[in-house]
């Protein structure tokens, strides 16, 4: 084929499909909104055509194929532009955000009579092609039980939660394995980071065999982990995909058998099955295959249709876990709230119901604390503080008049917040457009003050018992014992826990007051500096 693809999004992932289609030497243009992006492609691949306007991708009659690898929320506008246009289109999953989208695409695909691919890539691995395989042999006997874990520590996303980022895959393969659609779905999730934005998962599925199976997934793991394991009646599969790839793929021929009319455990020597004959780099097994189906016209494994069946697993799992909020959110409302003996709140106070307030704590005159905020022991709060739902506050944290405390902030114990200081959640709001889901975290650590009139630009986190002057705005996060001053907030010197500033000389320092040591070292590959007690 000659050079007729190209790749639109070559950030995160487009660019693993940018390299791939590069070295098939089929790749045509990259196109990209970024201007350092593009200019970062035209230096790594000068041969290839480098263009900012997807109209222009469209417009090239030498373009047979389009690569979308753009948020997931632009999968449908884009994919549909593509199909109208006459060119096949390979899109990263999920195919869309809605079924009623999926079908739409689908539906237009079979008119215009073009490719619809969808990039669900564990297909094209050969772990999962050899597993298969093997399945399809009898080597486990009759399929029982399905699990996938799939967790890691990021790339943590704010346009779509942690199912729709991780699960499609594993829900496409199970889909493959057991050949039916589900009779039975249910999802449970938690959220961690963002209130709205599920940052845990576990999806179960039932199917009319028998068989069962579960998806946990998250983005808040230490390490990563991406493994599936089959249970069959003669032994068991076990694909880990962060394995060397002589070991990623192994059979534990266990059986369970029946003694006295009790199961007993028969365990058998692992076999490892070695891929190195087969391997070929899943990504470009699978950008091999969106040519074929190209030049072929033959359906593809990741068709249209199989990421619909995908997609609508994913929407009836959301449903789940969105009806389990709400089913939570009527079961922790229905408690007596927390006993006003416990704390006080002024009489023009207001304290929402589902509100957790924790011994000893004071809330001043006009203040208002929302539904599901949490408020530790020993706190004070001033006038006109606002709470707002989804909140959590430490214990012995004072909070002076006038202060938003906004979703999405979380401060730890024995936090100061000046008067009239001020906290954001969302870095560009826009009247008319919400952008709720789109919070940025802020995190304010132990001990930490923060001074009258200061501001905290959301997404930032300030270390603990840093000190922030009086109407600095802070833009980026403040190193543990720091003290920042200014527009944007830079670090002027160190304070100690006291409260009281410490004197360096060189990268030792005492506090000049209560006499603790510190030690400055440098942190990260930009050498920035922080300060360290020294027992």
């Amino acid at each position: 084929m000659e050079k007729s693809i190209a790749v639109v999004g070559a950030g995160y992932w487009g660019k693993n499909l940018v390299r791939n289609f590069s070295q098939l030497g089929v790749l045509k243009t990259v196109c990209d909104a970024e201007p350092l992006t593009r200019e970062q492609i035209a230096k790594d691949y000068p041969e290839v055509e480098v263009a900012g306007n997807f109209n222009s991708v469209l417009a090239d009659a030498d373009i047979q194929g389009v690569v979308i690898a753009a948020p997931a929320a632009q999968h449908f506008q884009l994919t549909r532009a593509t199909l109208l246009a006459g060119k096949h289109a390979f899109v990263e999953k999920p195919l869309s955000l809605t079924y009623e989208e999926g079908e739409v695409l689908v539906r237009l695909s079979a008119d215009c009579g073009r490719t619809l691919f969808v990039g669900h890539i564990l297909n094209y691995h050969p772990a999962v092609i050899r597993l298969k395989e093997m399945i399809n042999e009898g080597s486990i006997g009759r399929m029982q039980y399905i699990y996938a874990r799939r967790l890691s520590l990021g790339k943590i996303r704010r346009e779509e939660n942690i199912l729709w980022s991780f699960a499609p895959h594993d829900i496409s393969i199970i889909l493959g394995l057991v050949g039916e659609e589900p009779v039975y779905v249910d999802s449970v999730g938690s959220n961690f980071l963002h209130a709205r934005i599920a940052d845990v998962t576990m999806t179960n599925l039932k199917f009319p065999s028998g068989i069962g199976a579960h998806i946990f997934v998250s983005w808040l793991n230490p390490f990563k982990e991406q493994r599936l394991v089959i249970v069959g009646s003669e032994g068991m599969l076990v694909f880990d995909d962060t394995l060397p790839r002589e070991e990623k793929l192994v059979l534990y021929p266990h059986t369970i058998n029946w003694k006295d009319g009790a199961p007993v455990p028969v365990k058998a020597d692992s076999q490892a099955i070695d891929l190195t004959s087969v391997w070929e780099e899943p990504l470009k097994a699978e950008c091999r295959s969106f040519l074929a189906a190209i030049e072929t016209g033959q359906p593809p494994i990741t068709s249209g249709e199989e990421g619909l069946r995908v997609l609508r697993i994913l929407e009836i799992s959301q449903r789940s876990l969105e009806e389990k909020e709400k089913a939570a959110d009527q079961i922790w409302l229905a408690p007596v709230p927390p006993s006003a003996s416990s704390f006080f709140a002024h009489p023009s106070a207001v304290i929402d119901d589902g509100v957790s307030i924790g011994e000893g704590t004071k809330i001043w005159h006009f203040s208002h604390v929302m539904k599901g905020a949490s408020i530790g022991e020993k706190c004070n709060i001033g006038q006109n503080v606002v709470v707002s739902p989804e909140v959590t506050i430490g214990n012995g944290v004072k909070i002076q008049n006038n202060v938003s405390v906004y979703e999405g902030v979380t401060l730890e114990d024995d936090v100061f917040c000046g008067p009239s200081m001020v906290f954001t959640n969302v870095y560009n709001p826009r009247s008319p457009i919400p952008r709720m889901k789109e919070v940025r975290s802020t995190l304010v650590r132990k001990g930490a003050s923060l001074g009258a009139n200061c501001t905290i630009v959301c997404g930032n986190t300030v270390g603990q018992y840093a000190f922030v002057g009086a109407g600095a705005v802070v833009k980026k996060d403040v190193p543990d014992y720091a003290m920042v001053a200014g527009n944007p907030a830079r670090i002027k010197g160190w304070m100690c826990v006291c409260g009281n500033r410490i004197d360096f000389h060189g990268h030792e320092g005492k506090c000049r007051e209560c006499g603790k040591a510190y030690r400055l070292e440098k942190d990260g590959e930009e050498g920035s500096l922080s300060a360290f007690p020294v027992e």
